[in-house]
């Protein structure tokens, strides 16, 4: 039988538009991709041609519909330099548009606020006052139009040409002809990063990049059969150093196997494990036996530039859409025919959006069904076929107590790695190796013109910030009775001055909020497990998994037979109590998503 069943733990968060492969780890608010990346790219429904109105247009939706869910992120994908005109296509050569210093700038028709030498700064703008962040797609080392034309390399040391041994450097020295993309031969090639010269002309990219308020990178043509290891390890050197943080995403990921990429998961966040992939179920099914061996190989979430990197299986092509392929004519000879018919077809792939998704709604589903975790991710197995996944630390929440109740006792203040400023729950943790839940700590330092009545009131208070969010504090709700002795989860919100974001740190490791005179407790997350069945079938086929082998998959969550009460996501089914088995049947190319509540579990 052909199927998959998969094993999780924790809570639910839907894929990402870049790729479904995404297990989370707790990591500090300091680390780059702490989380896996999610938003949204321009290619698979506007090709290389998108507007900037188009990108604003599209940038709104997001912020809108899915930024609450997530999904942060808006890129403009390849060739946004190239001028929309009669002859220009993907693999054409002089129509780009190009500084002094042979440096892609936006095309201005397409994109009008880069005129007078302002880039992406105003987009950038744009979107980051929708409360998202912006990326930019780009190709591997120097373009052939700059080559050409013998570009001057600039020093942005100095802010002028780049010299060297007597002379200036120009891109006819630096450009590797012999090294073009593969797939984009008359557009890019590498640059030698064992000149000065050429490292300089990359340095100057990625400067820019930080100048217009890039957030994102996703170069392309360096990685899976075009792998280019020296570019790669000067580019994260370089993104190392910028003032501004930039995630670092290579591409494409054709041939990549995970050894390779475990020579550049560490130089960066995100990298392509796949070619494109588009909306056939052939797409979609090749991704089960990747996602196995990268997940094997622990390469989810691991250690990578700043912060965690992650593999990516490409964008999900849901919604409305453009055409795969070249953007160029071809010829169909009609042979039946008595006179040898021609029928020139064009490819619709410069026209921007103008179908709708042709896979099948399970088959979306089958994409979607993953579950991230504020966990320790730790090994990965598939009911059959091998392993993938598994995650299986404890989650663990802030809640409130009376500063009585033992619970209370166990936060303590200390400095973790690199970042002294923690307040981290060293104790009540249900596993020895568990990473120790941490808050950042702020100290209440009241300056003269802050409009608090009892100002003395507060001093030597603390604020503690949340990890992902060091805007925001956690608060005991001054709508809460101070006689409550109810046990309510803590949660955050916008940073104020203000009583029931004031915590004092004891000495026998309570943290007391100055409002409600209750301390902060960590307690474990309710017992969820979820169970996720693919059907890679062309029928529909009935799935089962005993409720043994979860125990067998997920030693921690105490998962015993008659003890968790389960029911399917899609469906909305409750199925009470699973006894020796959870079983369903699953349509063709579907998948199905259980929830099991089980006491104790965690």
């Amino acid at each position: 039988m052909n199927f998959h069943v998969h094993f999780f733990s924790s809570t639910i968060c839907f894929f990402s538009f870049f790729f479904f492969l995404s297990l989370l780890h707790r990591v500090s608010a300091a680390e780059h991709a702490s989380l896996p990346p999610r938003g949204w790219n321009s290619y698979d429904s506007f090709s290389w041609t998108i507007s900037e109105e188009e990108l604003l247009q599209s940038a709104e939706i997001i912020s809108k519909k899915l930024l609450p869910h997530g999904y942060e992120y808006v890129i403009v994908d390849y060739l946004w330099y190239r001028r929309k005109v009669p002859g220009a296509h993907a693999d054409s050569l002089g129509f780009d548009v190009i500084d002094e210093w042979g440096r892609m700038i936006p095309d201005p028709d397409r994109w009008p606020s880069s005129k007078g030498g302002k880039g992406f700064t105003e987009v950038a703008k744009r979107v980051h006052s929708l409360g998202l962040k912006f990326g930019i797609h780009v190709m591997r080392g120097i373009s052939t139009q700059a080559v050409n034309a013998n570009t001057t390399i600039l020093d942005t040391t100095k802010g002028g040409a780049y010299e060297e041994s007597g002379r200036n450097w120009t891109a006819k020295d630096i450009g590797i002809k012999e090294r073009t993309c593969a797939w984009m031969t008359h557009g890019f090639m590498s640059v030698d990063t064992q000149l000065g010269a050429g490292r300089a002309f990359l340095r100057s990219l990625y400067e820019q990049y930080a100048e217009w308020g890039v957030d994102f990178v996703k170069n392309d043509c360096v990685f899976g059969d075009d792998l280019d290891v020296n570019e790669i390890s000067y580019v994260s050197e370089v993104l190392k150093e910028l003032d501004r943080p930039i995630l670092y995403s290579l591409s494409p990921g054709t041939s990549v196997t995970p050894a390779m990429a475990k020579a550049v998961s560490g130089l960066v966040n995100m990298y392509r494990i796949t070619g494109d992939d588009w909306d056939t179920w052939a797409d979609v099914a090749a991704h089960f036996d990747v996602t196995r061996d990268f997940a094997t190989a622990n390469m989810v979430g691991a250690q990578g530039l700043l912060g965690r990197s992650w593999p990516d299986l490409d964008m999900l092509p849901l919604g409305w859409l453009t055409d795969p392929g070249q953007d160029s004519a071809f010829i169909i000879h009609n042979e039946l025919m008595i006179a040898l018919t021609l029928i020139i077809l064009w490819s619709r792939v410069n026209e921007g959006p103008h179908r709708k998704c042709n896979l099948t709604l399970h088959e979306q589903r089958t994409q979607f069904p993953n579950i991230t975790s504020a966990k320790s991710s730790k090994k990965a197995c598939w009911k059959s076929g091998g392993c993938l996944t598994d995650i299986t630390s404890e989650a663990q929440v802030l809640g409130l107590t009376s500063c009585a109740d033992t619970k209370a006792v166990g936060s303590s203040s200390g400095a973790l790695e690199q970042d002294p400023q923690q307040i981290c729950w060293k104790q009540n943790m249900g596993s020895k190796n568990q990473t120790p839940f941490c808050v950042h700590k702020r100290e209440s330092l009241l300056t003269s013109d802050e409009n608090i009545t009892d100002k003395q009131k507060y001093q030597g208070k603390l604020q503690l910030l949340a990890n992902d969010r060091p805007d925001f504090c956690l608060h005991a709700s001054p709508k809460r009775k101070v006689t409550s002795k109810e046990h309510k989860k803590g949660s955050f919100s916008p940073c104020r001055w203000e009583a029931n974001q004031m915590w004092e740190l004891h000495r026998n490791g309570t943290l007391t909020n100055s409002y409600s005179g209750l301390c902060a407790t960590l307690n474990s997350a309710e017992g969820e497990v979820y169970v996720a069945f693919f059907n890679l079938n062309p029928v529909k086929t009935v799935i089962s998994a005993k409720i043994s082998d979860l125990a067998k998959a997920l030693p921690n969550a105490n998962v015993k037979e008659a003890s968790c009460k389960y029911r399917e996501v899609w469906s909305g089914k409750k199925f009470g109590v699973a006894k020796e088995s959870i079983s369903i049947p699953v349509k063709i190319h579907g998948a199905a998503l259980f929830v099991l509540n089980c006491p104790s579990a965690l």
